[in-house]
């Protein structure tokens, strides 16, 4: 038996062991109340304790599916010997939670880092899949940096609706659209609304839940292929074994997060992030990753290193194809593949599996072109996440060109404010409002500290008017987010953003607004002086909230440029042993 001074063969020694080596009372009383589950006694003689971190949870349908993943995960540990002990922490569910999933990102993250650092575990084996338990999960393990692996719970099914292909989000959103306009029937929506979701996982568009998987697989937080098996699909349940038995090896080789999460990993991400016409979500979570485990990651980085990128992949919201078909196409690692062929990817990062990124991905095959275009034939040239600076937005602002309108790319144009989304929900719908297609609408309030949690209201719906008349998009602009699997000419994330005083919170109906996305330029055609005071003059918002959780985080979350992180959690502690609790 170890006890907690004694290495393994030359090893580092178990962090676990100083609950379970000792032999003394604390070590009878932290050994004897495991037992009650009829652990024998070896569990406890120097195997690695290893948790696995699930965010199941019938509120979050999206991971319905995590127990059965967590059972295939634990007889991965057990066929590696280690000691696999499950423990559930906070599921963010994109569908149901209000105001939005995003207030309580690092709240879970919290919630992830103070369990890994509490409890007697050695690696994490995070299972994670709907949009904001990926970046939670990995802040949290990042803080606490204990050998990590990642296990995403996969795409759902494709949709299908009277023959057709229909996403997660992107359908919805035209089908509203079309509802609105009279285009469809009621029956119509219902029955498109009962062929979209048709399995456990996650959205199989290109939508949040689906970059960020991509993302941890190009960050080499995954094993190959984690990005886009369906969560129906046997090699799921495989690769979540084949997880739990590499987590042992990964605690055996002291092979921690911080080993993997180097600049080099979050450069792959950004390059790969404009490969797949991913979420601008990821922009913000990536962001808050790094700065977690000590990088110094900035907006900049997003335009320097994808700008020039293009997007290879057919998907929706900004193509044809689904997620399943993606995977059937040869997945991430044919993107991978391309993105290292051209010199776009330090093929030497290293991956959880122990190899390079390089390696793992030489030999990948694509088997549909139509899905996974060829670099020198790409389905959307130089069509990475654009970062915008100007007047408007000082501290940026980001808009996705793949899934907008080539036409409105360099437009300025009349501004339409609202100064809540309530305000903006209610005009859209206004005959007499005054607007028309050439209109930049403008929502204001919607960021971290005005919502509060930056929810993905920034797609903001075409007013019904304008509809009736054909228009399918127009110029939008906000400090809110979108989702992933949404659309259209949106420049989000403003930062500042308006309830902290930025230049949005200014914008007066009238104003004329020029985007120039090649220019990456956001500019707001008032002088300064009239600025000023206007600034002056501007009563700031009261706060959403006077208590709890909501309260800290409008007291403490950084703005969109800085990952709205909360400003205390930035950085990582590690894990070391603390105290006995008796």
């Amino acid at each position: 038996m170890h006890d907690d001074d004694t290495p393994r063969d030359g090893r580092k020694p178990l962090r676990s062991q100083a609950w379970f080596g000792r032999q003394d009372k604390m070590g009878f009383y932290y050994r004897s109340f495991l037992k009650n589950s009829g652990q024998p006694h070896d569990r406890f003689e120097g195997r690695p304790v290893i948790g696995i971190c699930n965010t199941w949870s019938e509120l979050n349908p999206c991971n319905q599916h995590f127990r059965a993943l967590a059972e295939h995960v634990r007889w991965g540990v057990l066929d590696a010997g280690g000691y696999p002990l499950e423990f559930p922490v906070s599921s963010l569910g994109e569908v149901t939670m209000r105001p939005t999933a995003m207030l309580f990102r690092n709240l879970a993250a919290m919630d992830v880092e103070e369990a890994i650092r509490a409890h007697p575990l050695d690696g994490i084996v995070l299972l994670m899949g709907c949009d904001k338990t990926t970046p939670a999960l990995l802040m949290g393990a990042a803080s606490a940096d204990l050998p990590t692996i990642g296990v995403s719970g996969g795409p759902q099914l494709r949709g299908v609706y009277r023959g057709q292909l229909i996403g997660s989000g992107t359908n919805i959103i035209s089908m509203s659209e079309q509802l609105r306009a009279g285009e469809v029937t009621l029956r119509d929506f219902h029955e498109a609304e009962a062929g979209m979701n048709r399995s456990a996982g996650s959205c199989m568009t290109m939508g949040t839940a689906s970059t960020m998987a991509s993302m941890v697989e190009a960050l080499g937080v995954s094993l190959p292929e984690n990005a886009a098996i369906p969560a129906a699909d046997a090699r799921r349940s495989l690769l979540a074994r084949l997880s739990g038995r590499r987590i042992v090896e990964m605690v055996n080789e002291d092979l921690t997060l911080s080993k993997i999460l180097t600049r080099q990993a979050f450069e792959n991400a950004i390059r790969t992030l404009a490969a797949i016409g991913g979420s601008t979500n990821a922009v913000v979570h990536l962001l808050a990753i790094a700065g977690r485990i000590g990088i110094d990651l900035t907006l900049d980085d997003f335009d320097r290193l994808g700008r020039d990128v293009h997007c290879l992949v057919d998907l929706m919201p900004s193509g044809r194809f689904l997620m399943e078909d993606f995977y059937y196409a040869g997945g991430l690692p044919v993107v991978l593949r391309e993105l290292s062929e051209r010199g776009l990817l330090h093929k030497d990062a290293p991956t959880v599996n122990g190899r390079p990124v390089g390696e793992n991905v030489q030999s990948a095959a694509c088997y549909n072109r139509e899905v996974i275009t060829p670099y020198e034939a790409p389905f959307k040239a130089e069509a990475g996440i654009a970062i915008l600076t100007g007047n408007l937005a000082p501290n940026g602002a980001v808009i996705k060109p793949s899934a907008a309108s080539p036409e409105l790319m360099n437009h300025t144009g009349r501004a339409v404010v609202f100064e809540s989304v309530e305000a903006m929900h209610r005009a859209v719908s206004d005959e007499d409002l005054d607007i028309d297609a050439s209109c930049v609408m403008v929502l204001k309030h919607c960021g971290p500290k005005g919502y509060p949690g930056m929810a993905e209201v920034g797609n903001m719906p075409i007013p019904q008017k304008l509809l009736r008349q054909g228009v399918r998009d127009m110029v939008r602009i906000s400090d809110a987010r979108m989702s992933g699997t949404a659309y259209g000419t949106v420049v989000l994330h403003v930062a500042p953003e308006a309830t902290a005083g930025g230049p949005l919170a200014f914008v007066q109906n009238g104003d004329l607004i020029t985007l120039d996305v090649a220019a990456r330029s956001l500019h707001l055609h008032v002088d300064e002086a009239e600025l000023a005071r206007r600034r002056e003059a501007w009563v700031p918002p009261v706060p959403h909230a006077e208590r709890g959780y909501a309260k800290l985080y409008i007291d403490h979350v950084l703005q969109a440029d800085r990952g709205a992180d909360l400003d205390f959690l930035v950085g990582r502690t590690g894990s070391p042993v603390p105290r006995d609790n008796h």
